[in-house]
C-alpha cells in the first residue's frame, strides 16, 4: 500500500511522527507521499523526509486556501526549490481550486493553479490536484494540456457525470480515502459504475477525513487498510488485489518515488 498524500509533517504530528510512521508501516504501508501546502510547509516536510530517506517523499506546492495577496512571492520562492538540481520533490501540489468557504480569491487561485500546470510541463512532474465547489472551473483549466499532464484528483467525492468526465484525462488517477466508508457516502457507486480499479489510488488526506471505525479521530497513515477493505467489496476482488493494482498505478503516475 501507497499513501499518496498524507500531511505528517504539521503540528497535529509533532509529538508523535515516529511512532505515527512505525504504525503504517506495521500496517503495510509500503511508503508515504507528503504534499506540500505553502512556504512555512517546506521545512518541516522536506526535514521529516531526510530521515525516512525512501520512506518519505515530499512534493512542492501551493494550496489554493493558502493563496493570498503575497501568492505571485510564494509561488517564485517556490519555483526557485524545483529549479535546484538533484530536487527531491515527485510531483507538483496540493494545487488547485478550492470555492467551498470563500470564492474571494478565485482569480488568483485560478492563476496560481495555472502557473503550476506550467510548472508540471516545465519539470515533468505529476500533479496532486485539490478541488472543492469548483469542478466546471477545474476541467476548464486542465482541458487544454488534457493529454500531456498526469496526476490525482485528490480525494474525489463527486458525482457520476464528474467522475466520467475526469476519467477523459488519460494519466489521472482519483485519490480515494476515509471518505468511501462513511455510511451515506455515494462514492461507492460511483466508483463501481465509472471508475476502473486501474485509475484509483490510495489515500489518507491526514490528519483529516478518518475512515470508519476511526472518524472523528486524527486520521493516519494506518488507517489505510480500512478504506482498502470498503474497495475489496466495491470492486468485488481481494484486498490482495486492492493493494497490487492501487500501488502499480501510484508507480507509475509518481515515477520519481521507488518502493524501498
Amino acid at each position: 500500500m501507497i499513501d499518496t498524500h498524507c500531511h505528517i509533517y504539521t503540528e497535529e504530528f509533532a509529538a508523535d511522527a515516529e511512532q505515527v510512521i512505525g504504525r503504517a508501516q506495521e500496517a503495510g504501508v509500503e511508503c508515504i507521499f507528503m504534499p506540500c501546502i505553502n512556504c512555512h510547509s517546506v521545512a518541516p516536510m522536506l526535514q521529516l523526509a531526510g530521515q525516512h530517506p525512501g520512506y518519505l517523499y515530499p512534493m512542492m506546492g501551493l494550496h489554493p486556501e493558502d493563496v493570498t495577496d503575497h501568492y505571485l512571492a510564494d509561488l517564485d520562492a517556490m519555483e526557485a526549490l524545483l529549479q535546484q538540481p538533484d530536487h527531491p520533490y515527485i510531483a507538483i501540489g496540493e494545487v488547485g481550486l478550492d470555492l467551498y468557504w470563500d470564492a474571494t480569491y478565485s482569480v488568483q487561485q485560478l492563476d496560481a493553479l495555472n502557473r503550476q500546470v506550467q510548472w508540471a510541463l516545465r519539470y515533468d512532474l505529476p500533479l496532486m490536484i485539490h478541488c472543492r465547489k469548483a469542478h466546471r472551473m477545474l476541467v476548464d483549466a486542465l482541458e487544454p494540456y488534457r493529454e500531456q499532464l498526469s496526476g490525482v484528483f485528490h480525494c474525489f467525492g463527486g458525482s457520476e457525470a464528474e467522475a466520467a468526465e475526469l476519467m477523459e484525462f488519460p494519466h489521472f488517477a482519483l485519490g480515494i480515502g476515509g471518505v468511501l466508508t462513511f455510511k451515506k457516502s455515494t462514492l461507492p457507486d460511483v466508483l463501481r459504475s465509472t471508475v476502473p480499479l486501474e485509475r484509483v489510488v490510495l489515500e489518507t488526506d491526514a490528519p483529516y477525513l478518518a475512515p470508519v471505525p476511526h472518524r472523528g479521530k486524527r486520521n493516519e497513515s494506518s488507517f489505510l487498510p480500512s478504506v482498502v477493505a470498503r474497495l475489496s467489496d466495491v470492486y468485488g476482488t481481494s484486498i490482495a488485489d486492492i493493494e497490487q493494482q492501487t500501488t502499480a498505478t501510484a508507480l507509475s503516475i509518481f515515477t520519481k518515488a521507488t518502493k524501498p
